[in-house]
């Protein structure tokens, strides 16, 4: 049994957990106080302790239990040397294991068995590392409002930068929730001919198509047919005797002749217990196009079995409004998937107002220019444009995915400005450094080729005390070691009940993270030298590092994939 335990991935909520309870232990030993703190509430366990990130306070800790915690636990924040014993010999369970810990000012500080850590993940293969934790199952539809026909598909001349970024949003989430087990649908289905799908296709967008002449007649003859005929629909008589009073029955009799159908959405969400629906949705009238957006939901739920599907509706806060609407509709004729609801802050432009198409022209225009700047006459042929293409892709994925996607986006869209190739500036910034651990190989296996070093050794052959740069330490503990778990959380806030029909998702995050490690990667690499001088006693540190940047750079390739971006070799 110790062994399974050892060979756990080491996990950072696992060791808050286990942290948490010998700290707290029995209840009997956490309320011994003179002073009266029997009578106060425990704290949360996850409230206990939390993880340093910070290369500052990593210098002499990596998580720390707040003085103010241990006051609510201990007498004066004394914690008993028993309590103390036990929180020093955790062991195996996916625990970072513990190399040492003292009470000081800011409260109980603890050191991590870093050579150990380095060797748990290190030798024992990244593999569990870079991917979610565990698997779920269920299946998930993404529809996205925006592409729905209103009444034609629309165009990239016609798709707001805000639409955009619902879409791009959309595509991220999918490629999230897949890792995570998920089978992931997409709606609505694009004509495969249409200068949007060329578009997307451009973006590295894969959203599913299909012939133009596909017609969906039978499906929007069987939602009129189910709205029709559905408990809440509100009938003439009923509309004219609340609206006009005794009155209005002409005036009802003749729109009824007109071909108006209503239905009644808060009777919908009142009599379904639906939560978090806007109080004004009241009665909507039915509208080819609503028709069409559902016969099109209809159709991405039709060939599933499983008996689990969310539908999340990715959707820009002006067109919220009419996506609940839209919801509460599809339940009136009859389907019961559980809907919620994504919503995107708007994307501003100073001074300008662009499409979608003069964004993406734009950007790539100044991708162009700045890599003529910088590498000259190479910048041309094919790879040259297929480096510029994925380049373009990110910074435009950045820019409109790494905010809170309640929040609004401004971007710079000034044409002199907007792209750099070098500077911590989002997408490029990231490739780029993923880039740079290409190059680093490239150039180890040529000093192999050319006999400077030999092939490097299994990790277990290795003495993982030679990584001793803070830089190290930083790139294991805040990146390797907490992607597995950063990876878990869109799915887990599918579940979330209660909530109502909004769900928000950390959706920033993975951007957020390749930033963030990019910026410390790169630090580290302009300070260390990875490859050294071919002497056989400077080999073990460089091994050692080399494993570590091996596994920095398959993370790359797995965050990136999130993005639906491809790593770029070389720059």
């Amino acid at each position: 049994m110790e062994n399974i335990e050892e060979l756990s991935p080491l996990r950072i909520t696992s060791t808050v957990r286990a942290l948490s309870s010998a700290l707290r232990g029995k209840r009997e030993h956490v309320h011994g106080s003179s002073r009266g703190k029997s009578d106060r509430m425990l704290p949360e366990p996850e409230k206990l302790w939390f993880k340093e990130s910070s290369a500052k306070n990593l210098r002499n800790r990596d998580f720390l239990s707040p003085s103010t915690m241990l006051n609510t636990l201990y007498a004066d924040g004394q914690v008993p040397q028993a309590v103390m014993s036990r929180v020093l010999s955790l062991r195996g369970g996916g625990v970072l294991p513990v190399a040492g810990g003292e009470v000081m000012g800011e409260g109980l500080r603890l050191r991590v068995d870093r050579v150990a850590a380095f060797r748990a993940v290190l030798a024992g293969g990244t593999t569990e590392y870079l991917k979610p934790s565990s698997q779920r199952e269920g299946c998930v539809v993404l529809n996205c409002p925006a592409l729905h026909p209103k009444p034609n598909t629309p165009s990239p001349d016609t798709l707001s930068l805000g639409q955009l970024r619902t879409v791009l949003l959309a595509d991220h989430m999918g490629a999230l929730l897949r890792r995570q087990g998920f089978d992931v649908f997409f709606c609505p289905t694009l004509p495969e001919d249409s200068d949007v799908a060329a578009f997307f296709q451009a973006l590295g967008i894969d959203w599913p198509t299909a012939p133009a002449n596909c017609a969906n007649d039978e499906r929007e003859e069987k939602i009129q047919k189910a709205l029709e005929n559905s408990q809440y629909r509100e009938r003439g008589t009923e509309r004219g005797r609340r609206t006009s009073g005794g009155g209005g029955r002409k005036a009802a009799e003749e729109e009824e002749n007109e071909g108006g159908l209503r239905i009644n959405l808060k009777r919908v969400f009142q009599e379904e217990g639906l939560l978090g629906y806007d109080p004004t949705l009241g009665t909507c009238k039915v509208h080819r196009d609503s028709v069409s957006h559902l016969a099109q939901l209809d159709l991405s739920t039709a060939d599933i079995s499983k008996t689990m599907v969310t539908v999340l509706h990715v959707t820009s806060c002006q067109d919220e409004f009419r996506q609940q609407q839209i919801a509460v509709l599809w339940r009136a004729s009859g389907a019961t998937h559980s809907q919620r609801h994504l919503v995107c802050g708007p994307v501003k432009t100073a001074g300008s107002h662009l499409t979608a198409a003069q964004y993406l022209q734009l950007r790539k225009g100044q991708m162009k220019e700045a890599s003529e700047m910088k590498y000259g006459d190479k910048v041309e042929g094919q790879t040259w444009d297929d480096i510029i293409k994925v380049m373009t892709s990110a910074t435009i994925r950045f820019e409109l995915l790494s905010t809170v996607h309640t929040s609004p986006v401004t971007l710079d869209v000034q044409r002199e400005g907007g792209v750099s190739t070098k500077g911590p500036r989002g997408g490029v910034f990231v490739m780029y450094n993923c880039a740079r651990l290409h190059t680093l190989f490239d150039s180890y296996e040529r000093g192999v080729e050319k006999g400077l070093y030999p092939e490097i050794p299994d990790g277990s052959q290795l003495d993982f005390s030679a990584l001793k740069e803070e830089g190290e330490w930083l790139l294991l503990f805040n990146y390797l070691i907490p992607f597995s778990e950063l990876l878990d959380q869109s799915g887990q806030s599918l579940d979330c009940e209660g909530g109502g029909a909004r769900v928000n998702i950390k959706t920033e995050q993975i951007c957020k993270f390749l930033v963030s490690l990019s910026k410390d990667f790169s630090s580290y690499y302009n300070r260390v030298h990875v490859l050294g001088e071919p002497l056989p006693h400077l080999f073990n540190q460089m091994f050692c590092r080399l494993h570590l940047l091996r596994a920095l750079r398959e993370l790359y390739h797995r965050a990136l994939e999130t993005l639906n971006l491809p790593p770029i070799r070389q720059l």
